[in-house]
C-alpha cells in the first residue's frame, strides 16, 4: 500500500509500506494493505511505517489519518522522521 506523511511545512514521505500503526486520538490503530475506507484524528505520538527494508518511526501530533483505495494519508499538524540520532 502507499503511504504519505504530509506536514504544514513538507512532504514527510512517500512511500510503499506493509503495515502502518499511527497514535489515533483515542489509542493506536494499525493499518494492513487493502483496509476498508477509514478515518481517524491523530493524537500526539509515533507513526511506525513498516517497509521490506525495515521500519521508519516519525514523530506526529495532531491533524488526521485517512485510507482510501489501498492509500494511507496522514496529514498532521506536526511530523517529523525520528533518526538513530533522536533515539
Amino acid at each position: 500500500m502507499k503511504v504519505v506523511i504530509l506536514s504544514p511545512e513538507r512532504p514527510v514521505f512517500e512511500g510503499e509500506a506493509t503495515a502502518v500503526v499511527a497514535p489515533a486520538y483515542d489509542g493506536e490503530v494499525g493499518i494492513l494493505p487493502r483496509h476498508a475506507p477509514f478515518m481517524t484524528l491523530l493524537g500526539e505520538g509515533r507513526l511506525l511505517v513498516r517497509r521490506q527494508e525495515g521500519t521508519q518511526e516519525f514523530k506526529v501530533k495532531g491533524g488526521f489519518l485517512q485510507v482510501r483505495q489501498d492509500t494511507v494519508r496522514v496529514v498532521a499538524e506536526y511530523a517529523t522522521e525520528v533518526t538513530n540520532a533522536d533515539s
